[in-house]
């Protein structure tokens, strides 16, 4: 797996949401129960850093990101929703691709260099079609780790 966040097979859920506070929600819960962390402090992470702009960059997919204690390394978690969601996103359409990344608080470039290649992946048109047809979380945690090895080839 790449180097730059942690991503178990775990970290990967099918879930169901109403809106966006309930995706940042929902979001707060899984990071936290993956990576052993407080709930509530990865909630107020997400929520500060959405208070800025939102995260939703487009095409379906939404990156909620914050840099948080206590964490030596980034860490990340996919959400795929059961049905699209408004997510304030910068070209209007709701998503349905959730990435939650959190750094260390100092992780300066490493939190952007994290950011960059989950935006490289869903860029990608191939991989984001085969994103968006896998049939469950154990098929869409073989699609990311095989495009972000191939990627770091």
């Amino acid at each position: 797996m790449d180097a730059l966040f942690l991503f178990p097979p775990e970290a990967v859920a099918s879930v169901a949401a109403g809106s966006k506070a309930d995706i940042l929600a929902l979001l707060a819960d899984h990071l936290a129960t993956t990576y052993g962390l407080n709930r509530d402090v990865v909630l107020e992470g997400l929520e500060e850093r959405e208070k800025l702009g939102s995260t939703g960059f487009g095409r379906g997919v939404a990156l909620p990101h914050a840099r948080i204690e206590g964490l030596s390394r980034p860490v990340t978690a996919l959400l795929r929703l059961d049905t699209p969601c408004d997510f304030d996103a910068a070209d209007g359409m709701p998503v349905d691709l959730v990435f939650g990344l959190l750094s260390p608080v100092n992780a300066g470039a490493t939190h952007l260099h994290a950011l960059a290649a989950i935006s490289r992946l869903v860029r990608d048109d191939d991989t984001h079609q085969r994103l968006a047809e896998a049939p469950d979380s154990e098929a869409l945690y073989a699609l990311i780790t095989n495009a972000v090895d191939r990627d770091a080839a």
